[in-house]
């Protein structure tokens, strides 16, 4: 295989890799999500090493440009699953802040307060 096939299948297994990287985001599995983003890093050096190494044609460079093309809408869409996530994840936080809050104030007020059976004491 010439270096600059071999370029061009890095390039398809990367396009693969991001759409599982969508898949997983799609189905919100997160903790697959990170796992298949850190070998798709990983890839990714090994791709930029080997490109160095080559000259593309213009075929391959514009099959390469028709990859990339592909690989950044999964990724915009990978972005989208994840600042909705973040979002959900905020709130969440907020909510339980706001929960926690509210719970030491009337925690508070209820401390200072007589129970039923201490007031049948007095």
């Amino acid at each position: 295989m010439t270096a600059a096939n071999e370029v061009l299948a890095g390039y398809e297994k990367l396009l693969q890799r991001s759409a599982r990287m969508l898949a997983w985001a799609r189905q919100g599995e997160w903790a697959q999500l990170v796992q298949e983003e850190s070998v798709y890093v990983v890839a990714v050096e090994n791709l930029k090493r080997l490109e160095a190494e080559c000259m593309l044609d213009s075929a391959s460079m514009q099959r390469k440009a028709d990859l990339l093309e592909r690989i950044l809408e999964q990724d915009v869409e990978v972005r989208q699953c994840l600042e909705a996530r973040r979002d959900e994840l905020s709130g969440l936080i907020g909510e339980t802040r706001r929960r926690h809050d509210m719970s030491r104030s009337y925690g508070a007020v209820a401390a200072a307060q007589p129970t039923p059976i201490e007031q049948g004491r007095r």
